[in-house]
């Protein structure tokens, strides 16, 4: 069932005006010019390109629109003299009649199937693009995370800038077995170190090369260095362990002076000539040697930091900070440890006879060099990625995805695993659907063989001539003309007789045919579908005496609740003719009908919902055509009746049965009129139609009798001025 006609940017539908519905009798009304015609070839043409603009929405594949307007005359009458024949049932083979009962309701109960299967896999699809929808928004955070603020990764969302394709980037990124070690600080470090245009290569640190064995490792130190042996003070100084005391005093002694000289130490008059001597033969030169080593080792140990005291004026990288605090922190230990051996050196110096172990800093250089060949390897890999610029951001982007990728598993597994799981059940109701399909392509095909049992196109030239003479019309009727081929035709007239027929007369033989039309076919071989019927004001160049019945014909076939019909539009410019085929009953109505206008100003065609008691709004026209005797007389009663109604019914809800039972109604010359307006009594209105039985006045008197005896007689009066 259509549940909603958008018609824009055609005709006089300039802008975008819809028809939502959800009844299947809807009724269109709309002053010649204001665009039903448009929207009747819409119905006609929908799939023409110059309807690209427009929708409809809820026809499927097992409906057919079929469109009565003045384009299905041109193509069915003028176009051509011969008419294809309308397959319909007969009756002569009761087997085959039951057959095809049987297959047309399994073949609904299969549709019906199919329907519920198509709507569940519609449902897991829109599930299915939901959850794609919503995983999209989650990744769409990646960007808002790290497209602003220092703009440092804005160039990663390059090609980026479209939910759709930043989710199937991240999608294409191989899934990574263990944490990635980088994080967006140092990725956002390593694009900072190599930004900007005067980015200049780094140096390498060199390394430390120095040799300190020589030193460390020279037995002076373990050494305890007191003088000559052979003087008699020797085993003096050796038992008082004073030898570097006493070489310190020698500089207050005065070698060349023969008297007794005071001694440096106590100051009394000891110090004689002798002991002078034999206190520079304690130290002789072998002292001397030994002290000369320990300076020129000392100078040498000195020279040491000049290996190494470079490292503390490194100028700070950024990227390499850790490495660079290492290196302080074992340069400051390798200082400290220098410095120690220094305090050694230096008391061994001053005290000769002290023993002093030092150590080596040999394995400290070692450390250093390790910390320095990272360093050395970081700035080799930097001057590469200066040197190659681009290959380096684009390096980085790829290590952002696959961080951001490891980050978002977790979403997008758990989003993955539910869209598989749709995506699982969309391929079983798939697998259903095309069963459904094939079962009933095969039972379509055994109703084909049966309906070719019993088909004809007897029985539709049958209605359709009966349908001429129920209106009076024998003038012309319809004949089988070879084939499946029908002709109009006059009696005893062999030549193409529909060109000759009144605007009219081709209307009423036109709408008859379309009539049996939507109930057969036009091929033998047609499988049944669901039928949309629309009908556009069918009654635009009758007379008047035909109207009521094509509204009839109309309310008969078409527009009653229980017709076989999908959905029925019915298209009028008659206000009359709109009324006439509304519901009578508000439940009716309520259930299976809809009411629309169609309004045209400068901005253009509007399609507008109508409420029954808009209708009222045009209560004044029908006084206007009952007051006017020369108007047709099915006009003029049938405008008697839809004043009463209006009036009685809707306005001033007054019950009718009783008013007919007065004396004054039930005068013979006025029993035209009560059968008339008794509308159950007459579902067809032929003999409505007799001239003969039609009498103006005495209908008119009737009318005026109505409202007297209802105690209205001065609205009667007031209205017929």
């Amino acid at each position: 069932m259509i549940s909603k006609i958008t018609l824009n940017n055609v005709a006089s539908y300039r802008t975008a005006t819809s028809l939502i519905t959800d009844k299947k009798v809807n009724l269109i009304y709309g002053l010649n010019g204001t665009g039903k015609s448009t929207l009747s070839y819409y119905f006609q043409s929908h799939e023409n390109p110059e309807y690209s603009h427009c929708e409809i929405i809820g026809l499927d594949s097992e409906s057919e629109i079929l469109v009565y307007n003045q384009k299905f005359i041109n193509e069915h009458f003028h176009e051509s003299d011969d008419l294809k024949g309308i397959f319909t049932l007969s009756q002569k083979n009761a087997e085959a009649e039951k057959n095809i009962r049987v297959l047309s309701e399994k073949i609904k109960t299969l549709n019906l199937g199919k329907n519920d299967a198509l709507k569940r896999f519609k449902a897991n699809e829109e599930e299915c693009e939901k959850l794609i929808t919503d995983i999209k928004d989650e990744i769409w955070n990646i960007k808002q995370l790290y497209s602003g603020g220092d703009r440092v990764l804005e160039y990663c969302f390059d090609g980026l800038k479209r939910k759709e394709n930043l989710y199937a980037n991240i999608i294409g990124v191989t899934k990574q077995d263990e944490s990635p070690s980088d994080t967006i600080a140092i990725l956002k470090d390593e694009i900072n170190a190599i930004s900007g245009d005067d980015q200049k290569t780094l140096s390498e640190v060199s390394l430390i090369t120095l040799d300190e064995s020589e030193i460390v490792d020279s037995a002076i130190w373990a050494r305890i260095i007191v003088g000559n042996q052979d003087s008699t003070l020797s085993e003096t100084v050796k038992k008082l362990g004073n030898s570097d005391w006493i070489n310190a005093g020698q500089k207050y002694l005065i070698s060349d002076l023969d008297a007794v000289q005071d001694c440096p130490f106590c100051q009394s008059k000891s110090i004689t000539k002798n002991f002078i001597e034999e206190i520079h033969k304690l130290f002789d030169k072998s002292y001397d040697d030994d002290i000369g080593e320990l300076k020129r080792l000392q100078k040498s140990y000195n020279e040491l930091p000049q290996n190494f005291e470079y490292i503390k004026s490194l100028p700070p990288i950024q990227a390499i900070e850790k490495n660079q605090e290492v290196l302080i922190q074992k340069f400051e230990r390798l200082t400290a440890v220098f410095q120690s051996n220094a305090r050694l050196i230096e008391t061994k110096l001053n005290s000769p006879s002290t023993i002093i172990h030092l150590e080596k800093i040999g394995h400290l250089v070692d450390g250093l060099n390790l910390t320095i060949n990272e360093i050395n390897t970081y700035i080799r890999d930097f001057n590469i990625k200066i040197l190659n610029k681009k290959e380096t951001l684009n390096g980085i982007k790829v290590r952002f995805w696959k961080l951001m990728r490891w980050q978002y598993e977790k979403t997008i597994s758990s989003y993955s695993d539910a869209i598989a799981v749709k995506e699982k059940e969309k391929i079983s109701v798939s697998k259903e659907i095309l069963t459904l399909d094939t079962d009933i392509q095969n039972e379509n095909a055994k109703l084909l063989c049966e309906q070719k049992k019993t088909i004809n196109i007897s029985a539709a030239i049958g209605n359709i001539k009966n349908g001429l003479l129920d209106l009076g019309i024998d003038g012309f009727t319809i004949e089988n003309h070879k084939d499946n081929l029908y002709r109009v035709m006059r009696p005893g007239d062999s030549k193409k007789a529909f060109t000759s027929l009144s605007e009219g007369e081709k209307m009423i033989i036109s709408f008859l045919y379309f009539i049996e039309l939507c109930a057969g076919k036009t091929s033998a071989e047609d499988l049944p579908k669901k039928k949309i019927v629309v009908i556009d004001d069918p009654i635009s160049s009758l007379s008047h005496i035909y109207i009521f019945n094509i509204g009839q014909l109309i309310k008969k076939h078409f527009t009653s609740p229980k017709s076989a019909y999908e959905q029925v539009f019915v298209l009028t410019h008659s206000l009359y003719f709109f009324y006439e085929l509304t519901f009578m009953s508000k439940e009716d109505r309520d259930s299976y009908q809809k009411l629309y206008r169609i309004t045209k100003n400068d901005n253009g065609s509007t399609i507008i919902p109508m409420k029954y008691t808009e209708i009222q709004n045009d209560y004044q026209s029908y006084w206007q055509i009952i007051k006017d005797p020369d108007q047709s007389p099915a006009l003029i009663a049938n405008c008697m009746r839809n004043i009463i109604e209006y009036f009685f019914t809707f306005v001033e809800k007054y019950e009718l049965s009783n008013v007919f039972q007065k004396s004054s109604l039930s005068e013979t010359k006025y029993q035209a009129f009560y059968r008339y307006i008794n509308r159950e009594s007459h579902s067809f209105g032929h003999n409505l139609f007799d001239i003969k039985e039609f009498d103006y006045l005495a209908f008119k008197d009737a009318f005026c009798l109505v409202f007297e005896e209802t105690g209205y007689g001065d609205h009667y009066k007031k209205m017929m001025k």
